[in-house]
């Protein structure tokens, strides 16, 4: 499964990137928004830390066939392999990612609540399709069960375009998620701490430490190899 960090903030990214064995970064306007600073600096910069050979995924924030596959060409141009332009799910949406993919783009399409919307994703050509997890959640619906059935659909009629789930909140959805045979996750940098965080494994690290001292006292096996 891909791990991917959904986060345009600079230090986060560069931590995440340092300490996780992450695939690219997903962003999309609200995220960028946040950072309050110029959009394609950030970008650049972005693709700086993660390098070429991890996935970028960026949304666009045009909603018409013309002005998305404008914006989506000029970006894979600035941002060079592995760019996925991210495309909410709508008729210009779909119309755009065929005519993109025509001349190699990568996309991902987003904002996808349903099983059907996944399906046609995939059908016009996305490479990535997007569900929000939490959102489904957040109306009373239940996201892993949506996402399940569009891991299974895609079998089904054996359909190559991968899920990556998104909008977690949560370590026990990303973990039902990886259950349900998802190809990818996108979460925030806190989750990513969430994920190998547990107290009995500190109290374990803990009782190691004590039973080394209580024998060999500060010395580490480094000291001791030379």
């Amino acid at each position: 499964m891909l791990y991917i960090i959904d986060s345009a903030h600079i230090e986060l990214i560069k931590k995440c990137a340092e300490f996780y064995p992450i695939d690219g970064v997903t962003t999309n306007p609200t995220i960028i928004s946040k950072e309050k600073t110029d959009f394609i600096k950030l970008i650049k910069e972005i693709r700086s830390i993660i390098g070429p050979d991890k996935m970028f995924h960026v949304q666009t924030t045009s909603t018409d066939c013309k002005d998305i596959v404008e914006e989506g060409l000029r970006l894979r141009e600035l941002m060079g392999e592995n760019f996925y332009l991210k495309i909410p799910v709508s008729p210009e949406g779909l119309k755009a990612t065929m005519e993109l993919k025509k001349q190699g783009v990568g996309i991902t399409m987003t904002a996808i609540f349903t099983q059907q919307q996944a399906l046609i994703g995939a059908k016009a050509g996305a490479d990535f399709v997007a569900p929000y997890v939490n959102r489904l959640d957040n109306i009373v619906s239940d996201g892993v069960h949506v996402v399940s059935e569009i891991v299974n659909l895609f079998k089904v009629h054996n359909i190559n375009s991968k899920v990556l789930a998104a909008s977690f909140k949560t370590a026990e959805q990303v973990h039902k998620i990886a259950m349900v045979g998802t190809q990818a996750i996108t979460i925030n940098p806190e989750l990513f701490e969430q994920l190998v965080y547990h107290p009995l494994t500190l109290y374990a690290v803990d009782d190691f430490e004590a039973d080394w001292a209580s024998v060999y006292g500060n010395q580490k096996i480094i000291d001791m190899i030379k």
